[in-house]
């Protein structure tokens, strides 16, 4: 047998597979009947003595380690939730499950195991066992036990192996996996609806950012991944839906850095006749009790900074946050003076603003962001960064948006959602023109769900967050790569060949 380089197979592993093989060894048996896992052996099994227990157990994990002395052999098992010490004797097993323990089996293979409970002389709780079954033959060799996988790039290239060695990164998605389920538990129980919106679209909106392009054969048409849901769940409130909400992915052709990934989870919430305030409170509501329901109290620790998340939080109006933390005062201000001001602090790409209120959110994101530590409602958006957000109710020229930071990382982002057809069409008019001379982030147009919004969407509050940054946080973990279990990662210098359809042309930005 000769595998491809990039496999990490390992010769004597393959020897002893051909050596199994030949002895009509059952290599890749289909299943095993465990009784308990080693969890629960733990708990009930605390106050075990010296001496064997009468009840017979069966496990089943893999091997981490192995530590042969002769006729007797000790070795840790470990399966999703626990290990636990084994004690092999060759007069209670036998001289062929003994020999095949020894002989072929080792770290990383998975075994099944039946046998009685006991405490060692040093007081571990190990298993005495009297039958044991190879049930999977591991190839690959584990990285070394008392260092596991330390290089970063591998961890994330090959999850399955930074998992198996490492029980901080098994925690992180356990606890990913049971914020999952207390979002759905959250809104369910105060009536959300959860759906599902279509991840082909014919044209992306809902954020401004860059898609991802591909093409259809079929119906002879281009397609993008979506970059948000919250076109389709707004027809979905023209529809006569009132609390809705979708947990979907996302997928944005922007770079890669601590905090973003091409492909993310993000959750929208909307709710018919209610606004941006009640957003603001249900997203204090909801993070509060999230933060309670995993770690028991109101605070977590990120990056070595105490972040309380008691009520209630601070609500800043996006001038006030400027006025702050970079000491201007925007629209008392003239463009000339503004301009100064920013070649002063050096603010980057200052040219690109034309206007007091988009020098306001220049000076927001350079200035304020960073500062942001403790959750911080900051709210009253300009209307030229908002074209899916209702017009203030008092403030010409701004919208009732929000953004909540923790941390110094926006965390959500919240409306009133706009539902007047006639201004939506003119400002993602507005935002086509943008694109069309190569804004790559702006947004398409898309005119059906304009006239959706045609047959009446009512007065809603609407609001998104990404999911992986609130793991994040709860998780202190200060790379979203940490828990995203497949992030999107560079190809190798040294990598496999080329895909089949690389030498094709790049699709050309969307027209």
């Amino acid at each position: 047998m000769c595998p491809h380089e990039s496999l990490n197979f390992d010769a004597g592993r393959l020897e002893k597979i051909e050596a199994l093989s030949a002895g009509h060894h059952q290599l890749y048996p289909y299943s095993f009947d465990r009784t308990t896992s080693i969890c629960e052996i733990k708990s009930r099994f605390a106050d075990i003595g010296h001496e064997k227990s009468e009840e017979s157990v069966k496990i089943a994990g893999r091997i981490y380690t192995i530590r042969n002395h002769g006729k007797t052999v000790f070795a840790d098992l470990g399966d999703e939730q626990g290990r636990i010490q084994l004690y092999i004797r060759k007069n209670d097993v036998g001289e062929e499950q003994f020999s095949l323990f020894t002989e072929q089996i080792d770290r990383g293979d998975i075994i099944g195991v039946s046998g009685h409970l006991f405490r060692t002389k040093l007081g571990e709780i190990t298993l005495w066992v009297d039958q044991l079954t190879l049930l999977t033959k591991s190839l690959c060799p584990l990285p070394e036990k008392f260092h596991g996988l330390k290089d970063t790039e591998t961890r994330y290239r090959q999850r399955y192996v930074d998992l198996i060695m490492n029980e901080k990164a098994r925690e992180t998605f356990r606890v990913r996996s049971r914020i999952i389920s207390l979002i759905r538990q959250f809104l369910g129980e105060r009536g959300f609806l959860e759906f599902e919106t279509p991840t082909l679209q014919p044209v992306y909106g809902g954020a401004n950012a860059r898609p991802f392009t591909t093409y259809h054969n079929f119906l002879d048409q281009t397609f993008f991944l979506r970059i948000a849901t919250e076109l389709y769940l707004k027809r979905l409130l023209v529809g006569g839906f009132e609390k809705i909400f979708e947990i979907g992915k996302n997928f944005r052709n922007e770079d890669i850095d601590t905090s973003h990934n091409p492909e993310f989870t993000l959750i929208e919430i909307y709710e018919a006749y209610r606004d941006y305030n009640d957003m603001m409170d249900l997203m204090e509501e909801f993070l509060s009790s999230l933060v309670n329901a995993i770690h028991g109290c109101d605070q977590v620790t990120f990056d070595e900074v105490v972040i309380s998340f008691a009520g209630p939080w601070r609500r800043i109006t996006m001038e006030e946050a400027v006025r702050e933390y970079a000491g201007i005062d925007v629209l008392a201000t003239s463009l000339e003076e503004l301009q100064a001001f920013a070649i002063e602090h050096a603010v980057p790409e200052y040219e690109k603003a034309a206007s007091p209120r988009e020098f306001l959110v220049l000076f927001f994101e350079f200035f304020a962001e960073k500062q942001l530590i403790q959750p911080t409602f900051v709210h009253d958006f300009p209307i030229e960064n908002s074209p899916l957000a209702k017009r203030h109710r008092s403030k010409e020229g701004f919208t009732e948006r929000f953004e909540l930071f923790i941390n110094g990382m926006e965390i959500a982002n919240g409306f009133s959602e706009l539902n007047d057809p006639i201004d939506q069409m003119n400002r993602l008019e507005a935002q086509d023109r943008k694109r069309l001379s190569g804004d790559l982030e702006a947004q398409m147009v898309d005119y059906d769900f304009i006239n959706a919004l045609g047959y009446g969407m009512p007065p809603t509050g609407g609001v998104g967050f990404g999911v992986d940054r609130v793991v994040m946080l709860l998780t202190n973990n200060t790379s979203i790569k940490e828990v995203i279990l497949f992030p999107s990662m560079k190809k190798p210098v040294a990598d496999a060949p080329p895909n089949e359809d690389e030498s094709q042309e790049k699709p050309a930005p969307p027209a």
